[in-house]
């Protein structure tokens, strides 16, 4: 009676499963990448060329941002992501633009030298500041500043412009190759980084007379874009692969690089982290880039550690972030813009004729639902349970294999035949350790006929060198040479499977002995190249 309640007691878990088999690993999410990936993602495509520069117009309230693509500049709505207008008095390609801190102005750089400032309400061209002898690839308005412009390029030359009297004020000498990007100092209307290929970052400051950069840090590749942080006191430059941050105030010490990405980062910029419900994550600074290798990466410099990554389906050459923080837009090579809005949680659903002004106060009329509707019998079916009601769950049922079945009725050996004639390696292995669990594997071998005993040769010959089973199949095998030894010996048809058994048992041993060989060379190797 003890043994058949404690073979009732192990029929009950069914169906069986491998102890072996590898789970699944399940990336885990934390709450600051749920916050991310809570941007509702939206497309803007058909533009014409891969979109260069993306900014966001500093006014939080005129809800605009600009993407330049080819010889035009468009103006989306980061509201709907349409497009409010667009600029293409342009005689070639767009590099770069820059909104002007009351967001009325813009200025945008192209790859002919030229530099336009447009009147945004009307894009009407207000300046045309030429004296660039090579393309411009980057313009700046100062943070502080309304009357001057930053700009450099491929001549190598970083100018300081007065934009009214549209002529350069200085021309600051001291980058050895292109001059590809720059940002102006949130703190200092005078004071200004920029980028170039010859590997370097300079500090400058237009009230030094020397006219010379008063700080350089070398990147270690060529720059393809640097900005200040928020702070003001520190700067992260992106080149090749991997965005570096470095402390002006402590003399250009490096404080961080990120290696994250596999191809070149191609923009950053800085995302703020909103207050979440506990307010532990209130307005926290990160650094977002964006590279060639199709991915956005999240970085807390705080922490020093990389806190979201996504993944998108092509080359991403920009990235701009909303004052706000509310919407994010990626500019791809193909021309294509990824935008992102975050909902706020307080913020109800509006239909269009909310959105048009039109809203209907008066609510629609419900039919009654009568025993012949069809959603009568399907009403509260989508509802959720209360805190406070007990949810009576329904018993999924389960299909069994023909194996777990034989095991339900105790039919041991038929069940171990059964599912060696399946050929799936994992379903045997879990069929077996049932059976060793009960106590019954063995005197199933024992029962094997001639023709049942070839098929579990077989599958010892096919598995048991296998890595993942190999530990308990090796003891098996050896279990049954020695049971059933005199069977195989009368049997020229076993004795085939025990030669075929035996070597793939020498050939893994070979290879094993190979690799212990290779290991004893390349250790001593490696222990020399740790002391170095």
């Amino acid at each position: 009676m003890a043994e058949q309640r404690q073979e009732n007691a192990i029929s009950k878990t069914f169906p069986v499963k491998a102890k072996l088999k590898p789970k699944a690993r399940t990336p885990s999410k934390t709450p600051e990448s749920k916050y991310w990936a809570s941007f509702k993602s939206h497309k803007i495509e058909n533009l014409v060329s891969s979109i260069s520069s993306i900014v966001f117009s500093p006014v939080s309230t005129s809800k605009i941002f600009a993407a330049a693509n080819s010889a035009s500049l468009s103006l989306f709505s980061s509201q709907t992501f349409s497009p409010t207008s667009s600029i293409s008095s342009f005689s070639d390609v767009v590099s770069s633009c820059s909104f002007r801190s009351d967001g009325s102005l813009i200025a945008v750089a192209d790859i002919s030298g030229l530099i336009k400032v447009f009147d945004v309400k009307t894009r009407t061209p207000l300046r045309r500041l030429r004296s660039h002898t090579r393309p411009a690839r980057f313009v700046r308005y100062p943070v502080l500043d309304k009357l001057h412009l930053v700009s450099g390029g491929d001549d190598a030359i970083v100018k300081y412009w007065d934009v009214a009297g549209e002529i350069v004020l200085l021309d600051l000498l001291g980058h050895k190759d292109y001059v590809r990007c720059g940002d102006c100092s949130p703190i200092n209307g005078e004071m200004f980084v920029t980028g170039s290929y010859d590997h370097t970052v300079k500090l400058w400051d237009v009230r030094v007379e020397s006219k010379k950069s008063v700080m350089e840090v070398n990147h270690g590749k060529p720059i393809e874009d640097v900005m200040f942080l928020p702070s003001g006191g520190m700067i992260a430059t992106a080149g090749g692969n991997s965005v570096k941050i470095w402390d002006l105030f402590g003399g250009g010490k490096m404080l961080y690089s990120i290696e994250s990405h596999n191809k070149t980062v191609t923009s950053i910029c800085v995302g703020k982290l909103m207050e979440n419900e506990s307010g532990e994550e209130a307005m926290q600074n990160r650094i977002m880039s964006v590279g060639l290798d199709g991915y956005m990466k999240v970085f807390d410099y705080a922490k020093m550690k990389v806190t979201h990554s996504m993944r998108y389906p092509a080359p991403l050459m920009s990235i701009g972030v909303s004052p706000d923080c509310m919407v994010r837009a990626i500019g791809t090579s193909n021309g294509t813009i990824f935008c992102g809005r975050r909902k706020k949680e307080n913020e109800e659903e509006k239909g269009v004729g909310d959105f048009m002004g039109l809203m209907n106060t008066e609510e629609p009329r419900r039919r009654v639902l009568r025993p012949s509707y069809f959603r009568y019998f399907h009403r509260s079916q989508s509802e959720k349970p209360s805190e406070g009601d007990y949810l009576v769950m329904k018993h999924k049922i389960v299909k069994l294999a023909e194996h777990d079945k034989l095991l339900k009725k105790f039919r041991h050996k038929e069940a171990l035949v059964s599912v060696l004639s399946r050929k799936n390696p994992e379903d045997v292995v879990a069929v077996m350790e049932e059976l060793v669990a009960r106590r019954k594997l063995l005197k199933s071998v024992t029962n094997l006929d001639e023709d049942e005993l070839c098929l579990l040769l077989v599958f010892l010959h096919k598995y048991t060198t296998m890595p993942r089973h190999s530990g308990f199949l090796m003891g098996l095998t050896r279990k049954v040479i020695e049971m059933r030894s005199g069977d195989i010996r009368s049997s020229d048809k076993l004795k085939s499977h025990i030669r075929n058994l035996k070597r793939s048992v020498e050939e893994e041993i070979r290879i094993q002995q190979s690799l212990q060989e290779i290991q004893g060379i390349i250790s001593p190797l490696l222990r020399i190249v740790g002391r170095r």
